[in-house]
């Protein structure tokens, strides 16, 4: 956990890759070469032309997405965490280039309703949006209001990619092709993408490709890498916080620092939970902290779907709100490939269809894997997220209420204007 010491600061920083290969028949090799960027002719657009409905579209698919992720994954023990922003957003770069009944599985699953044109422009605004966060916040006390997003795509040296395919990416995600060697370099390529994620998240992210992911059958790398920095518009009383006792799913229990304030916060009280909305400064941005009633973590936990969430966050009203809270820090780390496979991606694992890549059928997902790590303090939150997808060849004033943050709880950071989930996580020991 951080010191007290800290500037009030959230920086929920992720770097994403996807890496693709090819099978080893019909390799040249050829010497190891410095990373060089070859620009697309096509610069971004940074002003989109989409429809007057595609980003609530975009956003309502995303969050669909996200909460049958949270589904498959909570099947798991322990705390949970991830950033579905991130992995919707790396996929999304592999779907420009997905096809026949590849291109058909991964929209089903990603819920991604979009024409493949419309759905790339449309994550193009959504990401323009999220970049001017912040831009006309005053700074209190401490660091400013930061949201940076960055993408880039490392491709093999002397492999022909089709000129569409980064065309698309160019222009929606603003990433150019960056050449390398994966053959004759394969650690040098892998340490100079995984220095590239470390630049653009201060460092939080550092190896996100481990050695032996990467070897001569690959062909593609497509990074991204996300920094967002801010504090609680209520900032906590270091003073205020004090030991308390935290009631695990299984009936035991652990001592751990609660925080504690008193703010008039949007809450709601529904049937057999509370709901409680922290805003980060600026108010562009919150965390939401949904609290089942004692025993009822596990039944709350399986029904949350859109449906519920949409009347959740419809009921919220501002109230004055006793709010005491762990402080917590957790890291999380498992390979989505299995998960996304039953999920409905089949054939991206097995018989892929990339040809929008390549023009080839040569390519298929072999792995995802996914790291995150939060932590909640007094000031704000520091959270970071990596993901690396492998793909080879073959209210008014009143009594407040009260809020003890004492059992299991699911936990949710989004922007308040989109509705983009950028994190979802639970926790069932904030010791662990």
């Amino acid at each position: 956990m951080r010191t007290a010491h800290l500037s009030r600061t959230i920086m929920l920083l992720l770097g994403l890759a996807l890496i693709v290969g090819l099978p080893l028949a019909g390799c040249v090799k050829e010497p190891a070469v410095q990373a060089m960027e070859l620009q697309s002719d096509l610069q971004r657009d940074t002003s989109p032309l989409i429809g007057a409905t595609d980003l609530a579209e975009l956003t309502v698919g995303n969050t669909a997405f996200a909460l049958d992720l949270y589904q498959s994954l909570r099947e798991g023990e322990g705390n949970l965490f991830f950033s579905p922003y991130s992995i919707s957003l790396a996929l999304a770069m592999t779907y420009a280039g997905a096809r026949g009944e590849t291109e058909r599985e991964m929209a089903q699953t990603l819920h991604f309703t979009l024409s493949q044109d419309g759905l790339h422009h449309t994550f193009n605004a959504l990401d323009l949006q999220l970049s001017h966060r912040g831009e006309e916040i005053d700074e209190q006390e401490g660091e400013p209001f930061r949201l940076n997003i960055a993408n880039s795509i490392w491709g093999q040296r002397g492999y022909d990619f089709l000129p569409e395919f980064l065309d698309t990416l160019a222009m929606n995600y603003g990433a150019g092709l960056r050449i390398v060697d994966y053959i004759e370099a394969t650690e040098e390529a892998r340490q100079m993408i995984n220095q590239w994620v470390s630049d653009r998240t201060e460092g939080k992210i550092k190896d996100l490709i481990q050695p032996g992911v990467l070897n001569e059958l690959t062909r593609l790398v497509l990074a991204n890498a996300i920094y967002f920095n801010a504090g609680w518009f209520f900032p906590f009383a270091e003073e205020e916080t004090r030991e308390g006792t935290f009631q695990l799913v299984d009936g035991g229990q652990v001592s751990v620092p609660m925080m504690s304030q008193t703010e008039t916060l949007r809450y709601s009280g529904g049937d057999r939970y509370q709901v409680v909305e922290l805003p980060y400064v600026g108010r562009e941005m919150a965390m939401v902290i949904l609290l089942p009633e004692k025993g009822m973590f596990e039944a709350f936990e399986m029904g949350l779907n859109n449906e519920r969430l949409s009347q959740i966050f419809a009921d919220l009203n501002s109230q004055s709100v006793a709010l005491t809270m762990p402080k917590f820090e957790y890291e999380s780390e498992f390979s989505l490939k299995e998960t996304l496979s039953k999920m409905g991606m089949h054939s991206a694992f097995t018989d892929a269809d990339f040809s929008g890549m390549d023009g080839t059928r040569n390519l298929f997902i072999s792995e995802v894997v996914h790291k995150a790590f939060v932590s909640v303090d007094e000031t704000g939150t520091e959270a970071a997220a990596a993901t690396a997808v492998i793909v080879e060849l073959v209210a008014a004033p009143s009594a407040p209420v009260e809020m003890t943050v004492d059992r299991p709880f699911i936990y949710l950071i989004r922007d308040l204007k989109t509705g983009t989930f950028l994190f979802v996580g639970r926790v069932l020991n904030p010791a662990e």
